[in-house]
């Protein structure tokens, strides 16, 4: 980025055409935002679709400026066109959204220059100047960017074990338990969110090189990491009463020591990454664990506490043993060489365009106001629209930065425009202040080439973390580029306006345009979440009838039973900043939002220790529960005496012949932690689905 910024700001310079600075340095910050991590040949295809995009795109707007209602028909009409674009997939949406930024850009100079294709032909060279650098950047760094987000991965995971490390303590409230269940979500949630992206990145590298050793090495990283992430996200026991039962015991801090040493190893591990360091792993872990052993054996001698805890803390430390075996051997050659021949276990599920039919189909099924992306693309085609009639009317100067406000705030739902509105308007008016002292106080043209280089690389730094801190940085570059151009002060105060009525028009779309508030969209994502659940269970159960495999139908299963929980953590979690929610279906909702992550953990649980077995009662138990929690569930059947009753017969029959099988112990236990709570999970489904949808009725969009 100093780079590509560098040679937009100065050769102009040097060629005393300071005013090309505006369209080339624009071409690059939308390039920037198109740019797509791929394999090089297909990097190369993203370039040449996104060069023809941004050249129609500006000369569409050239040469329809001068007809304001053509333009206004064409604007509506390509808005929505992108927007939907974008069902097609992550290159398309990412170009699209390029392309519409592009569309604004060009309506801020249309002025600058005599002939309509002089401002395409420098915003396509200021993209074609970013992409040159980009290219060249990735053939010299090929494999870093999936370092960077394996990194990523781990630093995430370590997290969770960190938020997961909470539930051993001794103190713990029934308050405090449901802030901790709610952090675990939340941490989750993210957690898949960087898994996706991995895995992503992942694809479309395997696809161009399948024998390449780095992308192999992080795929196999990747792997574990899903692995060390279902170990983790396992619950053994109930939480509340184990910190009643073991207050007076040191074995909850040992296992909340473990957990939070194997957090700091997983971070320790993603420097590693990043650094491109060898990981090494602590020598600490080896007398921990003997600790936690012997406090384990002492209990079991002593017999104070029942045998079922002592079974399912044993369980406990047997997942938290494998996942410390994985770190230890994650970096060692022998491992890896193994897991490379195992092809059935590393195949990633595409999900790329087949070809004609599949964007038919994908296109098709987001033709309808039942879809987000639909909603979205009419409602901000609409608000650019009012936008560009207001402009029009009230002849302001500066005034497309109303619509590029609008279109940059704009986003699916209320909760994230509401949050972008206050971190806009704060960030622009941060960016004003310090813009008209760097135009003050800096008035020699070399000082603020050098500012809108550091602007513009700030800008991207930060966009995604830090968004009220890059739009101040991208403020600053804007008025920078018209401060060349011999309008920088002129443009201090219309910025401020501008990203007003900017802001002003995105909350009346969000707000009553197809108002896409996430609560009513509540009973349909808990319908996906307990359907991807059964699904995973499903799977798990299956694999205990037949051996133990990773194959991609039991990755996909598992991704997609993590994907809508952290769905459903992300929604429920914003429902406090949307009005007209009744605040007793907020708690409701809370409440489900901790049973249902419990209730993965439990199913996560059984997946972790899957593993062929022989005893027929048991496999039958496990089909009879599977139903039973399919039919409360998905069909809101009260489960039966069956389930419960064949699991006091097996527990009774195992306990008389003594010698109990680890894993037997495990399934009863797992199954009778789902049991117990599903009742309520079933009804909690009900009232909430019930209700929401009685508040959809009253909530007619415009």
């Amino acid at each position: 980025m100093i780079i590509a910024f560098a040679g937009t700001a100065f050769l102009p310079y040097y060629l005393d055409q300071q005013i090309l600075t505006i369209p080339l340095t624009l071409g690059v910050v939308a390039a920037g935002l198109s740019d797509i991590d791929d394999r090089f040949s297909v990097r190369i295809l993203n370039l040449f679709y996104t060069y023809i995009g941004f050249f129609v795109t500006a000369a569409s707007v050239q040469l329809l400026f001068p007809h304001p209602f053509f333009f206004a028909i064409g604007l509506i009409i390509s808005c929505i066109g992108l927007i939907l674009l974008g069902s097609l997939g992550r290159r398309y949406a990412t170009i699209s959204y390029g392309c519409l930024v592009v569309s604004v850009y060009t309506m801020l100079g249309t002025e600058l220059f005599d002939t309509w294709y002089e401002q395409p032909l420098l915003l396509v060279a200021g993209a074609a100047w970013y992409g040159l650098i980009a290219t060249i950047s990735f053939l010299l760094f090929p494999v870093r960017q999936v370092q960077d987000k394996l990194s990523q991965c781990y630093a995430s995971l370590g997290d969770f074990l960190f938020a997961k490390s909470n539930l051993f303590d001794v103190d713990m409230t029934a308050e405090s338990y449901q802030q901790s269940v709610i952090g675990i979500s939340l941490e989750n949630g993210r957690l898949i969110g960087i898994f996706n992206d991995m895995r992503t990145a992942l694809l479309t590298r395997l696809k161009g090189d399948r024998g390449q050793r780095d992308t192999r090495t992080s795929l196999h990283y990747y792997f574990v990491a899903q692995d060390i992430h279902e170990r983790a996200d396992s619950a053994h026991i109930d939480y509340q009463k184990l910190a009643k039962i073991f207050e007076h015991s040191d074995i909850l801090f040992r296992f909340q020591r473990i957990l939070s040493l194997q957090g700091k190893a997983c971070r320790d591990l993603a420097a590693s990454i990043l650094n491109r360091q060898q990981y090494t792993h602590n020598l600490r872990f080896e007398h921990a664990f003997k600790n936690l052993r012997h406090s384990l054996e002492e209990m079991q001698k002593n017999q104070e506490y029942d045998q079922i805890w002592i079974n399912a803390l044993t369980a406990l430390y047997q997942n938290l043993k494998s996942i410390d075996v994985q770190l230890r051997n994650l970096e060692t050659e022998r491992h890896i060489q193994l897991e490379k021949h195992k092809h059935i276990e590393q195949q990633l599920r595409d999900d790329d365009l087949k070809g004609w039919d599949d964007i038919r189909i994908r296109i098709k099924q987001n033709l309808t106001p039942e879809s987000v992306l639909f909603r979205h693309a009419i409602r901000v085609s609409i608000v650019l629209l009012i936008g560009y009639g207001f402009i029009q009317i009230a002849q302001i100067d500066y005034g497309y930065w109303i619509l590029l406000t609008a279109l940059f705030v704009s986003q699916p739902n209320f909760n994230a425009t509401k949050r972008r509105l206050r971190l806009r308007i704060w960030g622009t008016l941060a960016g004003v202040i310090l813009g008209f002292a760097i135009l003050y106080f800096i008035p020699s043209t070399e000082g603020q080439l050098l500012l809108l280089i550091l602007s513009g690389v700030l800008f991207f730094d930060l966009r995604s973390k830090q968004y009220a801190q890059a739009t101040a940085f991208m403020t600053i570059l804007a008025l920078i580029n018209f401060n060349l151009g011999g309008m920088g002060f002129d443009a201090l105060v219309p910025r401020i306006t501008d990203t007003l009525i900017g802001c002003a028009l995105a909350w009346f779309g969000v707000s009553f345009i197809f108002p896409d508030w996430k609560f009513r969209r509540l009973p349909r994502t808990i319908r996906r979440a307990l359907e991807a659940q059964c699904q995973y269970l499903a799977e798990v159960v299956s694999q205990y009838q037949e051996g133990r495999n990773n194959s991609l139908n039991y990755r996909i299963v598992r991704r997609a039973a993590h994907n809508t929980d952290a769905e459903v953590a992300s929604l429920i979690s914003t429902l406090v900043t949307e009005p007209d929610f009744d605040p007793t279906q907020k708690q409701l909702a809370f409440e489900f939002l901790c049973l249902n992550h419990t209730f993965i953990s439990y199913i996560a649980a059984l997946g972790a220790h899957r593993e062929k077995i022989e005893d027929q009662e048991i496999l039958e138990l496990l089909q009879q529960a599977l139903d039973d929690i399919q039919g409360a569930l998905l069909r809101d059947e009260v489960p039966n005496l069956t389930t419960q009753n064949m699991l006091k017969n097996i527990r009774s029959r195992l306990t008389q012949e003594g010698s109990t099988p680890s894993k037997s112990l495990i399934i009863l236990q797992q199954l009778s932690l789902m049991f117990s709570v599903l009742q309520q999970f079933s009804n909690l489904k009900q009232n909430l689905s019930h209700d929401v949808n009685e508040q959809n009725d009253e909530f007619a969009p415009l």
